[in-house]
C-alpha cells in the first residue's frame, strides 16, 4: 500500500524487515547528501568566480584612476608651484604612502609567526619528554 506522496506504508512490516531494510536506507540518505554537497559545490563555486571577476574589473578601474588623480594633483600643485616640483612632490608623497603600508604589511606578517601551532606542539612533546626522561 503507498500513501497519497507515493512512500510506501511500512506498519504492516516486521522489525527485522525494518533493521534489514537501514544500510540501504543509510546508503541513499549519504549519497543525497553528496549529490548535494556537490551542488551547492558547482553553485557556490560559480558564484565565487562571477564575484571574483567583478572584484578583479574593479581593481583594474582602480589601478588606472590612481594615475588620473596623481596627474590632477600634480596640475592643482602647479598653479602654485612649477609642475617640476609639484610632479616631485606628488611622487615623494607617494613614496611615503608606499613605504608606510608595506611597513604595516611586513608587521602584520610577523605576527603569523607567533601563534603557529607548530610551535606549541614541538613545545608540549619537549615537555612530555622531560616528565616521560623523569621516569
Amino acid at each position: 500500500m503507498t500513501t497519497p506522496r507515493g512512500f510506501r506504508d511500512k506498519s504492516d512490516q516486521g522489525l527485522l524487515t525494518l533493521v534489514g531494510e537501514l544500510p540501504e536506507l543509510v546508503r541513499n540518505l549519504v549519497v543525497a547528501e553528496i549529490d548535494a554537497a556537490k551542488k551547492w559545490a558547482a553553485f557556490a563555486g560559480k558564484n565565487a568566480g562571477i564575484g571574483a571577476g567583478w572584484v578583479v574589473g574593479a581593481l583594474f578601474v582602480l589601478f588606472w584612476s590612481i594615475p588620473a588623480l596623481g596627474a590632477f594633483v600634480i596640475a592643482g600643485l602647479s598653479s602654485w608651484w612649477p609642475v617640476w616640483l609639484s610632479a616631485l612632490v606628488v611622487f615623494g608623497a607617494m613614496l611615503v604612502i608606499t613605504v608606510v603600508l608595506a611597513y604595516l604589511g611586513f608587521l602584520r606578517f610577523r605576527r603569523i609567526g607567533k601563534g603557529n601551532p607548530v610551535t606549541s606542539i614541538a613545545e608540549d612533546v619537549r615537555a612530555v619528554r622531560e616528565v616521560a626522561d623523569e621516569f
